[in-house]
């Protein structure tokens, strides 16, 4: 049914693609922007923009006055950066989030979560939403999405729902990290796969985390977590491997011994934190983890619940990645030995 919605980080990704999805079912939206790029961006998706951001609670509170339904898709995002960045962005600037809409009377806050909340450096194998929040885990993005997360869950009070939804390894067009991150580790000579990379991997379509939003907006009970992703696990090197394809690049066959890619990534980023090195080490402990466990999803409990169901399988997605390169004219590709 369309309703009025408050989007945050309408300007990336995934918040991008919900407000088009928003506004072509009929919805009317508002989006938070922070720079007159931003502005251009959730106004071009279709959004009212609103200049303010994460700090502001006031600007936020002002753009979800009438609200039914919040998304809160901003976030601090990367596998390195300073304390205080991961801090502002994901933990304060949630809780400021959940403050402006309370205060506006908005029915619903959905706040996109991720399973990277879950990391400490071990496999996640079939886990579910039972398994723990890790705030104390090393890498900063996963402890600060951790304590995000269970600041919404606590939030939620009679006339205020709070509901999460995960998805894992967020593809597809508009993509502004995974593919371009994978692109330029290729064509910098600085691609290896991590143990062969012939573990399992579950991913989610952008499409198919935009469907799980709106199904928690409508049907997820309040104080839950929902996973939602592509279905069926796939390998990993065969999914890498596909989506460079896409791309006319051909992936290296090099390989890396895990124990020395975990050594490298602990001392890279111990020297980068004592001295003052500019950039980020060349491998980090969450890159490592994320390209080298195994992390596959059980999304039971978002099928039962939600009725969920993935809208957009892999083949589609990379099929339709294909046809974005050949219409935009091909681009560049590369062929690494």
């Amino acid at each position: 049914m369309a309703s009025s919605a408050f989007v945050t980080g309408g300007s990336g990704f995934i918040g991008g693609a919900l407000i088009r999805r928003l506004v072509s079912e009929g919805w009317t939206v508002r989006a938070v922007a922070r720079s007159a790029g931003s502005e251009a961006k959730v106004a071009a998706a279709g959004a009212e923009p609103v200049r303010g951001d994460l700090d502001d609670t006031a600007s936020m509170r002002a753009a979800a006055d009438g609200a039914e339904v919040a998304f809160h898709a901003a976030a601090a995002l990367g596998e390195w950066g300073r304390r205080e960045d991961f801090e502002r962005g994901n933990v304060a600037g949630t809780q400021h989030a959940l403050a402006a809409c309370r205060e506006a009377g908005v029915r619903r806050f959905v706040h996109v979560g991720t399973e990277a909340a879950l990391l400490v450096g071990e496999p996640l194998v079939e886990v579910d939403e039972t398994a723990p929040l890790r705030p104390d885990s090393r890498a900063l993005y996963s402890a600060t999405k951790a304590r995000a997360e269970q600041a919404v869950l606590d939030a939620g009070a009679e006339g205020f729902e709070t509901v999460v939804v995960r998805p894992r390894l967020v593809w597809g067009p508009g993509d502004t990290t995974i593919l371009p991150g994978l692109l330029d580790a290729v064509r910098r000579g600085r691609f290896a796969w991590i143990g062969g990379g012939r573990h399992l991997t579950s991913t989610t379509h952008v499409d198919n985390a935009v469907q799980g939003l709106l199904l928690a907006a409508e049907r997820g009970r309040p104080g839950r977590a929902y996973f939602v992703t592509d279905g069926e696990p796939v390998v990993f090197r065969d999914f890498v491997t596909d989506l460079l394809d896409t791309q006319g690049v051909t992936v290296p066959d090099r390989n890396a011994p895990p124990a020395l890619v975990r050594a490298l990534a602990a001392a890279g980023e111990a020297a980068w934190r004592a001295l003052p090195l500019r950039g980020q080490p060349p491998v980090t402990r969450l890159g490592v983890w994320l390209a080298s466990l195994e992390t596959t999803i059980d999304i039971s409990r978002a099928r039962e619940e939600l009725g969920y169901a993935p809208v957009r399988s892999v083949a589609d997605g990379m099929s339709e990645l294909r046809a974005a390169r050949a219409a935009a004219g091909g681009g560049m590709s590369a062929q690494v030995a």
